[in-house]
């Protein structure tokens, strides 16, 4: 199946995504999701198996506003969303969940609130880990994505040069926790499931050299979170975002 994308954005949309998940659910009966982000490592949802692997021409990046889960309105977190970028992997995890509409009902419902900030919804191929085949190990597979384009998707920020995503992201914070401790937690989940992404990496380590935290090997025994309670004060200019309807506390 080629990747599929449809934007959430009026019923039109909304009625082809249900018809072509519909269609890669009656082929399978059952319903997967992709996570790249908070996803990996805190699903929070009832689902019935977890596959590492990848999808292919997309890659991970931290454009996303979030302003209800890791930052405010006033000060918005930093968040993944994907880019579409051609010969790119972009490593995570896919969740099934069998047993019926009712129970795939609710981990749907669960998934669109927590992921309110993401306007689009796409269907993709996914590969699981140790599958050298050239063919897709499933394919319908669900994936929460994000239009990018200021003008059209009032959440999506666009790349920024790295210091300065890295103060933004050491200084926000919201009713989940800090910004700094999403990304932090996205390096262990990555390294806990052994793709490391460099990206990542030079991002969180930027991040620590703004927290003034000396060292940038941590063992994978202990928590790479660091120190969550250093006060700063953010130079990035102030975007003002006005709040979600009905915004709840989960991660993104």
């Amino acid at each position: 199946m080629a990747v599929i994308e449809l934007i959430g954005c009026d019923d039109l949309n909304n009625f082809l995504f249900h018809c072509a998940f519909q269609e890669s659910y009656n082929q399978r009966m059952v319903f997967w999701v992709f996570g790249y982000g908070s996803l990996v490592w805190n699903p929070g949802f009832e689902y019935d198996e977890k596959v590492i692997g990848f999808i292919k021409d997309y890659k991970r990046v931290f454009d996303l506003a979030c302003i209800d889960h890791r930052g405010t309105p006033e000060h918005p977190a930093r968040t993944c969303t994907l880019e579409h970028q051609e010969g790119a992997i972009c490593w995570g995890a896919a969740y099934s969940v069998r047993g019926g509409p009712e129970k795939e009902r609710l981990a749907m419902e669960y998934l669109e609130k927590r992921e309110c900030e993401y306007d689009a919804k796409t269907l993709v191929n996914f590969y699981k880990e140790g599958d050298f085949s050239d063919e897709p190990s499933l394919t319908g597979v669900i994936v929460f994505t994000s239009t990018p384009d200021k003008e059209s998707n009032k959440y999506y920020l666009g790349p920024a040069p790295l210091e300065d995503m890295a103060r933004q992201i050491a200084t926000a914070s919201g009713p989940c926790g800090n910004n700094r401790e999403y990304l932090f937690l996205l390096e262990k989940a990555m390294f806990d499931i052994g793709h490391e992404e460099d990206y990542i990496i030079e991002l969180a380590n930027e991040v620590r050299n703004v927290l003034g935290i000396v060292g940038k090997g941590i063992p994978k025994d202990k928590k790479l979170t660091g120190p969550t309670h250093i006060p700063l004060k953010s130079h990035i200019p102030v975007i003002h975002l006005h709040p979600l309807p009905e915004a709840i506390a989960m991660d993104s």
